[in-house]
């Protein structure tokens, strides 16, 4: 039931590369489920008390927990193992989609008679902030390019999501778009019917191919800055029977004239870039939409929604997880930046989608009755124009 859906572009893996991949998911709940929960009995029992007899206070902030937390041997040796199974995460999907990476490209050329469409730029400027640093520790981040037509980041993307995630967003890894249309738009907007949507920072188009399923009349548009992301989307979207017009595009200065679209999405790209970004993007969002048109961006929570401990944990993926926005990102004031880019006060919402509506879905298809329940939930902070 919960196993990723083996669509045409998918990278299959051999037994030993199988193997490996479900060991770095074995290791990785054994991570969270067995090593984790002792952070927080240190953090009581040892490294809370030694700060407070050393200040006169407890620690007020991510900042100071990290801090005391960080002389701990047992703090040290979680994010040690962490670390290492994020590396191991990638080097067990890279095995596989190197030894097929010849067949995966050809089979992402256009062979005619296509849903969509597929607009890269020979001239784009991939940002220096995606450059500067491999993004969660993908070698090579989104963009980077090895081969003519390569199709690498995607693939390796499309599957390492999976194993990274042991499966939490659904088979087709689509569970934020899924959710947010089913989970919110349609039963808080029976009435809403967008003729046209763009995706920004689409990566492979996980979470943008509910969109086609939701509104089979709109036209669904999707930008990201990588071109070997675009190529394997466009494939992936065109083996699955989804019409999409992805381009290569970015989120702050796109070339769609004013007014363009009903709705406007993205799917945790707010913590992938700076503030400055950020800003830009919500101003695109205001310019690209028609007026009662609405965007939504998917995150996971603030650190305004969560106290000082569970904002350390978080932290860690700044800290040591290539992910230099993540912290940054929570600390915003999102609200403030909306309205700053033209948005009325009243018109903004910030809320927790519940999430999990794959679940639904495949227990829909399999004739059972109700939900297998959700796991927690999407934030989401959304306007309308």
């Amino acid at each position: 039931m919960d196993k990723q859906f083996i669509h045409p572009m998918l990278p299959q893996a051999t037994h030993d590369e199988l193997a490996r991949q479900n060991f770095v998911q074995s290791l990785k709940k054994h991570i969270f489920q067995n090593i984790a929960p002792g952070n927080k009995v240190i953090y009581e029992t040892v490294a809370k008390p030694r700060f407070e007899r050393e200040h006169q206070r407890p620690p007020q902030n991510r900042h100071e927990i990290r801090k005391v937390m960080q002389q701990e041997p047992q703090y040290r040796w979680w994010g040690a193992l962490k670390r290492l199974n994020q590396e191991m995460l990638w080097d067990a999907v890279n095995a596989s989609v190197e030894r097929q990476l010849p067949d995966l490209i050809e089979r992402a050329k256009d062979k005619g008679g296509e849903l969509g469409t597929l607009t890269l730029d020979p001239n784009f400027q991939v940002p220096a902030y995606e450059t500067a640093v491999d993004i969660h520790c993908m070698p090579g981040g989104y963009h980077s390019e090895f081969a003519t037509n390569d199709v690498a980041a995607g693939a390796i993307y499309d599957r390492g999501t999976y194993v990274y995630g042991v499966g939490w967003l659904g088979p087709l890894n689509d569970d934020m778009g899924l959710s947010i249309v089913e989970n919110y738009l349609k039963p808080e907007y029976p009435n809403f019917q967008p003729k046209k949507i763009l995706d920004m920072g689409c990566s492979v188009g996980h979470s943008t191919l509910p969109y086609v399923d939701a509104y089979p009349d709109a036209d669904v548009y999707a930008i990201d800055i990588g071109a070997p992301m675009l190529r394997y989307a466009h494939a992936r979207a065109e083996a699955l029977g989804k019409r999409v017009h992805f381009s290569q595009q970015n989120a702050e200065h796109t070339n769609f004239a004013d007014g363009s679209f009903d709705l406007v999405v993205s799917h945790i790209l707010l913590h992938e870039i700076p503030k400055p970004a950020i800003r830009n993007v919500m101003h695109e969002c205001y310019r690209l939409l028609a007026p009662g048109g609405m965007m939504i961006h998917v995150e996971a929570p603030l650190y305004s929604h969560m106290d000082a401990y569970t904002a350390f944990v978080y932290d860690w993926e700044t800290a040591n997880n290539n992910e230099p926005f993540w912290s940054a990102m929570r600390d915003l004031d999102l609200a403030a930046l909306v309205t700053e880019a033209g948005f009325a006060s009243d018109k903004v919402i910030q809320k927790f989608v519940p999430n999990g509506a794959w679940q639904a879905k495949v227990s829909s298809n399999n004739s059972q009755n109700g939900r297998l329940g959700s796991r927690g939930s999407w934030f989401i902070v959304a306007a309308i124009k």
